[in-house]
């Protein structure tokens, strides 16, 4: 097989939770064991950061692993979803797993994955930590890829586990309420390993307190030990509860919601510091700095085009999206053109209450089975008063935004992540 091949087999075969929803989702670590098992448990082999959360997981597994690779680590990043390429999901100091190894790995173990039959999901987090392993790398920054106890990295010890905030999102897999969905993050919280959580929330703090009281586990509240300011040079300012400052920290990602995941990253930085790893002042600034070089992260508040002004977004949920129209208000254009898709399984009303009804709206449908019907969505965002027209494919809707926007308008493009990779 040619990588073509062997990403159509992969999709084709293995349910992807990313495509196709609940019915991808395994409520067990069964499969995930016995690959680990087949293997000879490669993720034994490397340290690791473990990353959970609703949103904000990605930016903080990118930061962190963007400041191990300026201490001059060899650092391995797992994330999910990809936005372009299957190969995003798996890095080793932001460079993609090469081809030939996807190639390799898949048509060398058929035999096992017809016998386990493991998930889209189970595999490729079997592919990371072989090809962590096989590569030597030091440590690895590992993204959980939904809720976290059940979840397939949720194999691995490792030497602090980050869980940056918890919002609605996924509740037919996850629960109803923000408890229950603390709950299943939680489960990432390991036996004497220091367990850092980005926001304190009273509606769900309790849960992480709890659980880290079971499991003996070192835990702080990131918002707490870190206060983030801006200041007049476009920077941050981060003081701690014990009167110590890092003053200019300039952060890569524009997004006015990295506020809220910086205090996980330093207060994480600085963990793996007592853990025994050379991180300095300048390593964290540089890794924060140059997240998008080091890593290759996209779809973060990205601009694409400066007239008209065109920023992307990955955000897609309630919480994401509240932070998002939030600095679109700061935003200065004539009109604001606004390129929307989502998927059937989120709280799409509650989304739509809160987007700027005065924008124009080009409505459309990304390329996988989740997707909601372009028609569908235009339906219910006239209902909140959101005005706009529908059209079939993404790149459809955003050629429509381009011609009608002009020079000193903005086109904003966002709802789904599938929505922002077939723009990107």
């Amino acid at each position: 097989m040619n990588y073509q091949q062997t990403l159509d087999w992969l999709f084709a075969q293995l349910p992807m939770y990313q495509r196709e929803g609940q019915a991808a989702y395994k409520a067990n670590l069964d499969n995930t064991l016995k690959l680990d098992e087949h293997f000879g448990h490669p993720h034994r082999q490397f340290k690791t950061i473990h990353i959970a959360g609703t949103n904000g997981k990605g930016s903080v597994s990118h930061m962190l692993a963007s400041i191990l690779q300026e201490a001059g680590y060899k650092t391995g990043l797992y994330t999910s979803p990809h936005l372009k390429d299957f190969r995003e999901r798996i890095k080793i100091n932001g460079e993609m797993i090469p081809e030939e190894y996807v190639i390799g790995f898949v048509e060398q173990n058929q035999e096992v994955f017809t016998a386990v039959k493991p998930s889209f999901f189970e595999m490729t987090v079997a592919m990371a930590f072989k090809y962590f392993a096989d590569a030597e790398v030091d440590i690895a920054v590992i993204e959980v890829g939904l809720g976290g106890r059940l979840d397939s990295t949720n194999i691995i010890t490792p030497l602090v586990s980050v869980i940056t905030n918890i919002s609605f999102d996924h509740m037919a897999l996850l629960g109803n309420t923000l408890p229950e969905i603390a709950t299943e993050k939680a489960g990432i919280i390991k036996p004497g390993i220091p367990a850092i959580i980005g926001a304190k929330d009273s509606a769900y703090d309790f849960v992480f307190e709890k659980k880290a009281r079971e499991c003996n586990a070192p835990l702080t509240f990131a918002s707490e030990e870190w206060q983030i300011t801006n200041n007049q040079k476009g920077t941050y300012d981060a003081a701690t509860s014990k009167g110590s400052i890092l003053s200019d920290i300039e952060c890569g990602l524009k997004g006015f919601y990295q506020r809220k995941n910086i205090p996980a990253v330093l207060e994480a930085a600085f963990t793996l510091q007592s853990c025994g790893l050379a991180i300095y002042e300048q390593d964290i600034r540089e890794g924060i700095s140059k997240v998008i070089s080091n890593t290759g992260l996209h779809g973060r508040w990205e601009q694409l085009a400066e007239h008209p002004y065109t920023i992307c977004d990955t955000g897609h949920n309630i919480d994401g999206l509240t932070e998002i129209t939030n600095q679109l208000r700061t935003c200065t254009y004539r009109e604001l053109h606004f390129v929307i898709g989502m998927v059937n399984d989120k709280d799409v009303d509650s989304v739509l209450r809160i987007l700027p009804p005065d924008a124009r709206y080009y409505f459309c449908k990304a390329s996988i089975p989740r997707a909601m019907d372009e028609k569908l969505l235009a339906r219910k965002a006239a209902v909140h008063g959101l005005q706009g027209e529908t059209y079939p494919t993404v790149a459809e809707a955003y050629a429509a935004a381009r011609k009608q926007a002009a020079a000193e308008d903005m086109i904003y493009i966002g709802g789904s992540t599938f929505v922002v990779a077939e723009v990107l």
